[in-house]
């Protein structure tokens, strides 16, 4: 079995940024496997308007003060930037994190964002082509960098549970896959994407597979795990109380044996 990991993904919203920051470091001194925050102008929850921080700084910016989690965001919308401007940002985080970063990527769903940013929605077919470009372009820069990615690429995790294209382009594309519960739907898109594997000729081992759980999934975990999860990550907002981490920091040692 797989070595089980933990995540957290902290909330950049209705925070202040000293606050954020001390969240970032508790965490990495809890000893998470990986830390993320998420690409967004605006709230997700509680007051639309309240206060936000953008998803790129904070990333760069506290991925460089973190000193043992990998980081990254969960995930980067492919529409907001450039992406042969975006390989260069991610391959230069990447080097400064010592290869911590794991480039988290997605085709776009929050329309708020797109209509007050100035970006065109349209519709999830083309935001989902513009992924696929997207990677495509990335990975072209990564080949011809210099100097290169260490290692020649950033891991690249896909967020999504599309059949048809989103597992398809994961499937041809990704180091690492994020899902959500419960775990008899994500069993069942985790399948799909082992069928999604055979058919572009990619093995499936060579993706990990990650899981959004929440509050109620704390009991379940087994469920996750069976399914062919191991890397558990659990979002958390301000004021950051870490308490489930530390569940789930518990169960992954329980699972290693520690």
């Amino acid at each position: 079995m797989a070595e089980i990991k933990v995540g957290v993904q902290l909330h950049p919203q209705h925070t202040s940024y000293a606050d954020y920051r001390d969240a970032w470091l508790r965490a990495d001194a809890l000893g998470v496997d990986s830390i993320w925050n998420w690409d967004h102008f605006f709230p997700l929850y509680g007051d639309k308007d309240g206060p936000h921080f953008e998803g790129w700084t904070t990333l760069a910016t506290l991925g460089a003060e973190t000193q043992r989690a990998r980081v990254g965001c969960l995930v980067l919308c492919m529409s907001y930037r450039n992406p042969a401007l975006l390989s260069n940002m991610a391959k230069t985080l990447q080097h400064i994190t010592g290869g911590r970063l794991i480039l988290g990527l997605g085709a776009g769903w929050a329309e708020r964002d797109y209509d007050e940013f100035g970006y065109e929605f349209g519709t999830a077919g083309e935001r989902l082509k513009g992924l696929e470009r997207g990677l495509e372009i990335i990975k072209e820069r990564w080949a011809r960098d210099n100097p290169q990615p260490l290692g020649g690429a950033v891991p690249i995790l896909i967020g999504g549970g599309g059949e048809k294209v989103t597992l398809r382009i994961t499937a041809q594309h990704a180091d690492l896959w994020n899902g959500f519960g419960p775990p008899e739907q994500w069993a069942r898109k985790n399948t799909i994407l082992d069928e999604w594997c055979s058919k572009v000729g990619r093995d499936p081992a060579a993706i990990e597979r990650t899981v959004m759980v929440n509050a109620r999934d704390l009991d379940n975990l087994d469920a996750f795990v069976q399914a062919g999860a191991t890397h558990l990550i659990h979002g958390v907002g301000a004021p950051f109380d870490m308490a489930p981490i530390e569940r789930l920091l518990a169960f992954r040692d329980r699972q290693r044996g520690g």
